[in-house]
């Protein structure tokens, strides 16, 4: 039952519902390319459909690098959907050729219909790096420039449209400068960044970020890898663990503080980029993740069922008898 193309691997993915219709939009590569560390390099964006996150109708390609030098014509990586200003808006991550795709970029394009076809905005182009609050990409820094996995909040706060992204702070030991990035927007056309909501200090990076609010508390969801953890996180935390965690946060805006724990980690990393999810079946929140590293050593590509969470004083736990499955 879980989302799985026998021709392509599949992982990083983001969701949107309506009329009941549960839509995933997710990261494909075709599996001829053999070894699937590949698949970055060779990446278009598929969407299948699903009214119960289980039983799952793939629907093909929908938007991929374009086909021209661009700023976006080697990759299109992870982004969000949301309905508002009259119709619906893509936002995913860009790279070019020329560039190596060491520089990343946040790019925009709208639809008449979550079905699509979905259309550039110009050129695309939604959000560069300003250096006055994120890293730009050195020699001795990380082998590349973050600023990518764009969400962004569907309804306006204090009459802007937010957005949150994986990105790194200018200073600091290399595995505390992972921030959750921010930008704004009147009207999802114009974007100007802005400070970090959260300012790092227990990661190296914070991947694919989901901003969502519970019961009047907010979470962002985010992935990571034990490696890229601080040195005091690692020691207090036997190591560290490979998966998804989240923030806290009386506001969106923050402060953001990590929840105690880990949400869903291990080693090796089992499964990975989680988003939390309404379970239409049980109507309670539940973990979806692509499947990462299988028994056999080797990578798996496919997207697991809803595995059921409980939220209690403010945090989410995992069924872990369930999620062993």
């Amino acid at each position: 039952m879980t989302l799985q193309i026998s021709d392509k691997f599949i992982w990083d993915f983001w969701h949107f519902v309506e009329a009941g219709r549960q839509h995933l939009f997710f990261l494909q590569a075709d599996r001829a390319i053999g070894n699937p560390d590949l698949r970055h390099w060779n990446v278009s964006i598929g969407h299948a459909v699903s009214s119960d996150l289980r039983a799952w109708t793939p629907l093909g390609t929908v938007f991929g690098p374009s086909a021209g030098p661009a700023w976006d014509d080697y990759t299109t990586w992870t982004g969000s959907v949301i309905k508002a200003e009259g119709g619906y808006h893509l936002f995913y991550t860009g790279t070019s050729r020329a560039e190596n795709g060491m520089r990343q970029r946040i790019g925009h394009a709208v639809a008449a219909s979550i079905d699509g076809p979905w259309t550039r905005v110009g050129t695309g182009l939604a959000l560069d790096l300003d250096e006055r609050f994120y890293e730009e990409h050195a020699e001795g820094r990380w082998h590349d420039r973050a600023l990518r996995d764009p969400w962004v909040l569907p309804e306006k706060i204090d009459g802007m449209y937010h957005m949150f992204f994986t990105a790194r702070r200018n200073d600091g030991p290399l595995y505390e400068r992972g921030v959750i990035g921010h930008a704004v927007s009147p009207d999802l056309m114009q974007w100007e960044a802005t400070a970090p909501v959260y300012e790092g200090g227990h990661y190296g990076q914070l991947e694919v970020p989901q901003v969502f609010e519970r019961e009047g508390r907010w979470y962002c969801v985010f992935c990571n890898v034990a490696p890229h953890w601080s040195e005091q996180m690692r020691a207090e935390h036997d190591g560290g663990v490979s998966g998804t965690h989240y923030l806290v946060a009386d506001h969106p805006l923050g402060p953001w503080q990590p929840a105690p724990g880990f949400l869903d980690g291990d080693i090796p990393c089992r499964r990975y980029a989680g988003k939390i999810l309404r379970d239409p079946v049980t109507g309670k929140d539940s973990l979806m993740a692509f499947e990462d590293t299988g028994v056999d050593g080797q990578f798996v590509g496919r997207i697991c069922d809803p595995i059921p969470l409980r939220l209690e004083n403010g945090l989410y736990r995992v069924d872990d008898l369930l999620a062993r499955k």
